[in-house]
């Protein structure tokens, strides 16, 4: 970036913070602002499978990927497939060593990376009211509570509601179809075995292959969320003049709504801990695009808020947010960056938004069972693993990594270790200076001290796993090349 932006990011969700937490990694200022009142201000939520290929990618671009390893637990991979009988379909047991999509809670993922924000990035409590562009191409930011500030990038992180989408698209959610039921069982190992039993130490799901399913999944502190989601009209509710609060009444129509299940599943509709909360499921048009405006992106939900099947619209938002942050700092204005940013991910995000709202669709439809409708939790584990190496030989810069650089000296072949944690990196444990990254090229200068101490300045480019390149002193230049990983 040849100026410095000023970057109001909205909304303090994982893609928010994360997009400005790599953002500060790279020496810019941001401004996040989001209408909470702080970070543990709400329920965040329940718990999210972060992927090898996407959210921790972003996470290890971020700096955070250890931290959120000490927090993940990786055992909630599990899954249990049931059908309404309580009959088991299939189910999967990671191995020990998967972390292919680690679990955690959404509120110790929040909360992970507000804390690793520079103080008073995030300005809580900040609702916006109206975003304006002006005739320059940068927004007037307008709050309810006053706060009135301009920014020349202006990042909507806000959710399926995002009030900075008009500035871009039309497009709104629309009802999927599909709602749930959100129950919350505490301390369930004793005072909800059956419950516990169930769900195991990661997700258990069981249908009836007629609009009609109940999902749990483990959350960390000893909680299951509990879901009844059912292919409903939106209004259902009101059609059955129910009042959610009536948790008897609630519980007798849903009992009836699931007659014929299993006696062993029903504990999910009986035995919660307090009321249930709806969730419609609602979903933008996908592929979503639109036409490039100066000065204004959208990342996460805001963007491409999708049906919740296969865990994707974290990891998207994260991603998103790394890579947008990362534009951001290697291109020389904010609308390259911009035009960078959104030239992957719109069509990735489109891809899948389609697929997941295609899962759904497949899952709560009525028809006879099919086992080839289960997914393959192992085989998703494996592509997701293979996804992440290729990303990351195509996107050689996006997160640390460790080469094994070869000098030819006069003297023989010396090695010498380079490592990349972005958006600095070390020679042989040494910090290296004027670090500058573009496409595949990089440049460098380092400190070296065997056979005699002297300082070059390196030049490369890195094709996949390898790197060419020259390395120039004051009276010589000589050739390298590279292998990522460490030497043997």
């Amino acid at each position: 970036m040849t100026t410095t932006p000023r970057i109001a990011i909205v909304g303090a969700g994982p893609g928010g913070l994360l997009c400005a937490r790599v953002l500060q990694r790279h020496g810019l200022e941001v401004a996040v602002y989001d209408t909470d009142a702080g970070v543990h201000a709400r329920d965040a939520g329940g718990t999210l499978d972060l992927k090898a290929d996407s959210g921790q990618i972003a996470l290890e671009d971020a700096g955070l990927l250890a931290r959120f390893r000490a927090l993940a637990r990786p055992e909630g991979q599990a899954k249990t497939s049931l059908d309404q009988h309580g009959t088991v379909l299939s189910a999967f047991v990671p191995e020990e060593q998967d972390e292919a999509a680690n679990e955690i809670d959404r509120g110790q993922l929040r909360a992970l990376l507000a804390e690793h924000l520079t103080a008073g990035t995030v300005r809580w409590g900040h609702k916006l009211h109206t975003a304006t562009p002006l005739p320059d191409g940068t927004h007037r930011l307008e709050f309810t509570n006053g706060t009135v500030t301009e920014a020349d990038l202006l990042i909507g992180a806000d959710g399926a509601w995002s009030r900075v989408r008009p500035l871009l698209t039309d497009a709104t959610p629309h009802y999927s179809g599909i709602s749930f039921l959100d129950a919350r069982f505490d301390d369930v190992d004793h005072r909800h075995p059956r419950v516990a039993k169930l769900v195991g130490t990661g997700h258990m799901f069981a249908t009836d292959n007629a609009g009609r399913a109940l999902i749990g999944q483990r959350n960390s502190n000893g909680h299951v969320r509990g879901y009844v989601a059912m292919r409903t009209d939106p209004d259902w509710c009101d059609q059955a003049g129910l009042d959610l609060e009536d948790r008897a009444a609630t519980q007798r129509f849903l009992r009836a709504e699931f007659a014929g299940w299993s006696d062993d599943l029903t504990p999910f509709i009986t035995d919660g801990d307090g009321g249930f909360v709806n969730r419609p499921i609602h979903v933008l048009p996908a592929p979503l695009t639109w036409e490039h405006r100066p000065g204004v992106t959208l990342l996460g939900d805001a963007a491409h808020v999708m049906a919740p099947w296969g865990g994707f619209g974290v990891n998207l938002a994260m991603l998103d947010g790394a890579e947008l942050a990362r534009a951001v700092a290697e291109e020389p204005t904010v609308d390259d960056a911009i035009v960078r940013y959104e030239t992957v991910m719109l069509p990735r995000a489109g891809e899948y938004a389609v697929g997941a709202n295609q899962a759904m669709e497949r899952f709560f439809a009525t028809k006879d069972f099919d086992p080839a409708d289960i997914p393959d939790p192992a085989a998703e584990h494996r592509e997701s693993i293979a996804a992440a190496a290729e990303y990351r030989r195509r996107n050689p810069f996006a997160a640390s990594s460790t080469w094994t650089l070869r000098f030819r000296t006069p003297g023989g072949e010396k090695r010498s270790t380079l490592v990349f944690d972005t958006p600095t990196g070390t020679l042989d444990g040494v910090p290296v200076e004027n670090l500058l990254r573009t496409g595949d090229d990089l440049t460098f200068t380092a400190k070296i001290t065997t056979p005699f101490k002297l300082k070059i300045t390196c030049t490369a480019t890195i094709d996949g796993d390898t790197m060419t390149g020259t390395a120039k002193a004051a009276m010589m230049a000589i050739a390298f090349t590279g292998t990522r990983g460490a030497a043997s």
